[in-house]
């Protein structure tokens, strides 16, 4: 069924159309390929990580790349219906509830639209819940480990890092080896950039960092339809930086944009917060792993529409109405998705940005109430210490495994 959706979706598998940035991707493989070294020799809009994706389709003859690379990416979804599985086994999901996440899961290609396999986004996003599969299951390491693989891919992975810190930490299990795990992949994957083309390095980072108020942020949002209610006047001018993008000009939008950072901020530190105040549970941990992502994305100064694609693995986990809420968020998206020249120039088509943004904003406030501990829900107790430093408590249960 995946297959299929694949196939039926504009853009999709073994289609000769392309959008977004996988011709950009090819760019890049093809110019390490000739002995070029990236952020070195040539610009480089993503962190070194990506290179993992770009370029084995660029081993292939010429004209292959486009066809590969969708390929590539529809097994990175496959890949993700097993490792979801693997997550609802794991918190003890019914057989109704199991199928009915993979059945959204396999059938999200015909609401992402074209950025399904047109981006290498659900690349990080299999990673991701592969650390939350890896630390439901005791393999602490190997879940940090995919943490900084995610992170050397996409910078958003940062974000799951505090939530994974308190996991261990609550359920009496080492830190340290996870952790160093984490700094070791991330050393082996951006090191070797790092030490060639430092600067190119840095620049790539402050060309994502450094944007202004996109338009299809929740500020940016507000914005635009506070022109079409001739309440602003809105400046959508090119990206601010090398990154490409639309973004609002003037004082205004620069002092939101900082806001919007703060607030971003806060958002994963609040899903964090209020997940370490509650009993330690494989379904929190599920929830609070998509709570983090959706407040991360929800509240970005730059909302790409790929950056939802991180969201769908482990939305979905949360329930039916998380589920819901973020199958509405990806279609609104898609139905601009071919109409962005009406919202560049702040077309009515803005209202339908405003209502997406304000749907993930509702969606993180559900995620953060289904973690918030109450009386009338049954709860796993914290598993008790053990007797061995090296033991690992698996929290499901009163099960000991020794490493």
């Amino acid at each position: 069924m995946y297959l299929l959706a694949s196939l039926a979706t504009p853009g999709g598998l073994f289609r000769a159309r392309r959008f977004r940035d996988v011709g950009l991707y090819g760019d890049y493989a093809d110019a390490l390929l000739d002995g070029r070294i990236p952020y070195r020799d040539f610009f480089v809009e993503y962190p070194p990580g990506g290179f993992l994706v770009f370029t084995p389709p660029a081993l292939l003859p010429d004209g292959w790349y486009l066809h590969a690379f969708k390929l590539l990416m529809a097994l990175v979804g496959l890949a993700t219906l097993a490792v979801a599985a693997l997550v609802l086994v794991r918190v003890g999901a019914s057989d109704r509830r199991l199928f009915g996440v993979l059945l959204a899961l396999a059938l999200s290609p015909l609401v992402i639209g074209p950025v399904a396999l047109n981006t290498y986004d659900a690349f990080p996003a299999l990673l991701v819940l592969g650390a939350l599969a890896a630390l439901l299951y005791g393999r602490d390491s190997v879940a940090l480990g995919l943490l900084g693989v995610a992170f050397a891919a996409k910078l958003f992975a940062a974000a799951l890092v505090p939530l994974a810190v308190l996991w261990l930490w609550r359920t009496r299990r080492p830190l340290h080896r996870p952790l160093v795990a984490f700094a070791t992949v991330v050393i082996v994957l951006v090191g070797p950039f790092a030490a060639v083309g430092w600067d190119g390095l840095v620049d790539s980072v402050r060309a994502q960092a450094g944007r202004a108020l996109q338009v299809e942020s929740l500020g940016g949002a507000a914005l635009l339809v506070a022109d079409r209610l001739g309440l602003y006047d809105a400046d959508v001018v090119s990206g601010s930086t090398a990154a490409l993008s639309r973004d609002l000009a003037g004082s205004l939008p620069d002092t939101l944009a900082v806001v919007t950072t703060l607030a971003q901020l806060a958002a994963v530190l609040l899903a964090a917060a209020v997940f370490v105040r509650g009993r330690m549970s494989s379904e929190r941990l599920a929830v609070g792993t998509a709570a983090t992502l959706v407040g991360f994305v929800a509240l970005a100064r730059f909302v790409s529409p790929q950056y939802l694609v991180w969201l769908v693995p482990v939305v979905p986990l949360a329930g039916v109405l998380p589920a819901v809420l973020l199958g509405a968020a990806l279609l609104l998206g898609r139905l601009w998705f071919f109409h962005y020249r009406d919202v560049f120039a702040v077309g009515g088509i803005v209202w339908l940005v405003l209502v997406r943004d304000a749907l993930l904003l509702a969606l993180y406030g559900v995620l953060l109430m289904r973690m918030i501990p109450s009386s009338s829900k049954t709860v796993r107790h914290d598993p008790e210490p053990s007797s061995r430093p090296s033991a690992t408590a698996v929290v499901d249960g009163d099960e000991r495994r020794s490493r």
